[in-house]
């Protein structure tokens, strides 16, 4: 689409990639524009070497960018740096799962002042996507204790004991 000042407008979801793509690299994770196969998991993204690979001409949905960053968020530093897109492939690892991952990706999400429809796209969670948007909107976050107990955010109660704010307040964007 040509704009009137004879240039190519980038279309928004590039824009929405981009900004989510300049927090990610703020909170310190690796986040490279490359060329990411076709067949790849989620379209145009990817885990490599502890950072996300993004193709942008290929990224259908930039809310996965939340929620894969969310998956290196939550592992131990030490981890992070050998992860890739083989996931399952990982040593267990407590507090470091999925569902921390989507409820880290959901603090994300509103630190950034995005729209629920971005992380929970029609397109993502096996068909969950309206559910999970319901029950994050309703303040319910399955995942928080694993948070709390990782050391990256305050649930309610502790935040008043240390006069922090809480979720979905961070304390801290990366596990030590």
């Amino acid at each position: 689409m040509q704009g009137t000042d004879n240039h190519l407008e980038v279309p928004e979801r590039i824009v929405l990639a981009r900004r989510i793509m300049a927090f990610l690299h703020d909170i310190g994770l690796a986040v490279t524009e490359a060329e990411v196969p076709a067949d790849s998991f989620l379209p145009g993204l990817r885990i490599a070497q502890g950072g996300l690979r993004v193709d942008l001409d290929r990224l259908r949905w930039p809310g996965d960018l939340l929620h894969e960053a969310g998956h290196l968020a939550v592992v131990p530093a030490a981890l992070r740096g050998g992860m890739d897109d083989a996931l399952a492939e990982l040593p267990p690892v407590p507090h470091g799962g999925e569902i921390e991952a989507t409820v880290w990706a959901w603090a994300a999400l509103l630190h950034l002042q995005l729209p629920s429809a971005v992380l929970f796209h029609d397109g993502g969670y096996h068909g969950q996507s309206a559910g999970l948007r319901t029950t994050f909107e309703l303040g319910v976050y399955p995942g928080l204790p694993g948070l709390v107990a990782a050391g990256l955010t305050a649930s309610p109660g502790q935040a008043a004991a240390l006069g922090v704010a809480p979720y979905p307040h961070m304390l801290a964007w990366l596990r030590a």
